[in-house]
């Protein structure tokens, strides 16, 4: 019997409606569902171990928008799981299943009658002194921004090359995935999706001759924080911290993932 892991945002509309959907069709086709806190709840049935069904499960299923998949990829921490989104919003850009092909989704899955693509997760690595090192993972981005209203003063090299000193509100390092989003808005270039690279856009460089710098996937792009700079990591816009002088941050395609 197949697994199918559920992450689902029940503050969208037709949450609860996709959920039974997805739970009479899963029935019968012989499915086994393994849902999370609230959502096994709303289904009636009690919540699984996340971090225990996720080795067990043969395809993670997140039903929501842009933000559930980012929260998917995110909680499979490197395991190799196909990820299946629903849309149940208004974009869903990074979903590939409307609502109105749920079932027919699942019979393909069902089948195996299916192809996905491989995508990159880009990993960083934030070190200070004294603490243990933290590591975050992002499908679409990690970005050093600034906490207030002020610029910030940033210095990035790329494996043993020192690219330069920037003055801005922050740095992009987007996947091929990432480059349509917040990148994209920021003057990166599009990337088609399996090209090997990573790119760093700046935001608001307070410079005329700054540009993207689009980079091996291969390599290792470190960036510093100045002295009295105020700035924060995000991964994927959904988690992060707050930096400070003198943390060492790395940044690289994740191995796993």
């Amino acid at each position: 019997m197949k697994t199918i892991g559920i992450i689902a945002n029940l503050n969208k509309p037709d949450a609860i409606v996709a959920l039974q959907r997805l739970s009479r069709k899963a029935h019968a086709l012989d499915l086994r569902l393994a849902a999370f806190e609230e959502v096994a709840q709303t289904m009636g049935g009690a919540a699984a171990d996340l971090n225990t069904v996720m080795d067990e499960i043969d395809v993670l299923l997140a039903m929501g928008g842009d933000g559930t998949m980012l929260r998917a990829v995110r909680e499979l921490k490197g395991r190799d799981k196909p990820v299946i989104g629903v849309n149940l919003g208004s974009l869903g850009y990074m979903t590939s299943v409307p609502l109105e092909n749920l079932e027919r989704a699942l019979e393909c899955f069902a089948k195996g009658e299916f192809t996905y693509t491989e995508r990159a997760i880009a990993e960083c690595v934030i070190t200070r002194d004294g603490h243990s090192p933290v590591t975050y993972r992002a499908l679409n981005d990690l970005v050093v921004s600034s906490l207030s209203r002020r610029i910030i003063n940033l210095t990035m090299t790329v494996d043993t090359e020192e690219v330069g000193d920037y003055v801005c509100d922050g740095l992009i390092v987007s996947t091929p995935t990432g480059s349509t989003g917040h990148a994209l808005s920021a003057g990166g270039p599009v990337l088609f999706p399996t090209t090997r690279v990573l790119v760093v856009t700046s935001i608001c460089p307070h410079t005329l001759s700054t540009r993207p710098l689009v980079v091996s996937d291969g390599s290792t792009i470190r960036i510093g924080v100045a002295a009295r700079s105020e700035a924060q990591l995000t991964a994927d816009g959904q988690v992060g911290q707050v930096l400070a002088e003198g943390d060492k941050i790395e940044i690289r395609r994740s191995r796993q993932g």
